[in-house]
């Protein structure tokens, strides 16, 4: 049985909104999350996944507040993160509304943390989020918001993480982020060859042909994007739309 492939919105906050960049700077507002939220649900998204990205900056609080609010608009799954670097974080998260949580710089720091959270919710709710550049002709781990490097080559982190526990590999192209030049297939099809677990592609999405290729030539299981969906230059529906008919297998709204 040939399992559907999902299309994902992310929403990235800061402070509370939905912010969008180029290549992880130049930020630029694109809305309440509660919104785009409710929004995408009903235009028939598979998933949703938030990313605060400054939560370890500013606090837990606002963070929480926020994975609660958009939760109470889903029917869908829904995944967080954002400064979990705890069982503990991990566990305020799922108990705010969402369904998965997600792990980057401080699983590379600690690497424990994936195993931990495995252990007490399941590899089903754990997330491993790889922000990659291309350095050298190798594909590297970045962390911190795709500030420093961590050394980590990223086939072997996420062979690592899948052996610690992640149930799922959130794969984001840190040079295709934002450019809307088509997702990196060449690097998502070599993620996914490398563990038995889904691999989400994100970074560079931009038209259904970009879509198609991650989907075939990725070889990815699902799909994610942001800036397309916030400004709501392409309807998800119309992508699956699209997606079926060249017979990529997806759920459509009825």
């Amino acid at each position: 049985m040939t399992l559907a492939r999902r299309i994902i919105p992310c929403l990235d906050v800061d402070a509370g909104r939905v912010v969008k960049g180029v290549e992880f700077a130049s930020l630029r507002d694109m809305g309440d999350p509660e919104e785009l939220a409710a929004r995408y649900n009903r235009e028939g998204a598979d998933e949703l996944i938030l990313l605060d990205i400054t939560a370890s900056r500013d606090g837990r609080a606002t963070f929480l507040e926020t994975v609660r609010r958009v939760a109470q608009q889903l029917n869908i799954p829904f995944t967080a993160g954002g400064g979990i670097r705890r069982l503990e974080d991990g566990n305020a998260v799922l108990r705010a509304g969402a369904d998965k949580v997600t792990v980057n710089t401080a699983a590379v720091e600690r690497p424990e943390l994936i195993s931990e959270l495995a252990a007490q919710f399941g590899s089903q709710a754990v997330v491993l989020s790889m922000d990659v550049k291309k350095t050298n002709a190798a594909w590297e781990v970045f962390i911190r918001g795709g500030a420093e490097s961590s050394g980590r080559d990223a086939a072997a982190w996420a062979r690592e993480g899948v052996a610690r526990g992640a149930g799922e590999i959130l794969l984001t192209s840190i040079d295709r982020d934002g450019t809307c030049s088509g997702f990196d297939c060449g690097l998502t099809a070599a993620i996914a060859a490398q563990v038995s677990v889904p691999v989400i592609a994100s970074g560079g999405a931009k038209t259904f042909e970009d879509f198609l290729a991650v989907f075939g030539e990725g070889q990815a299981d699902a799909a994610l994007a942001a800036s397309i969906f916030h400004t709501a230059e392409h309807s998800i529906g119309a992508l699956k739309k699209y997606l079926a008919g060249r017979g990529v297998p997806v759920r459509l709204s009825r």
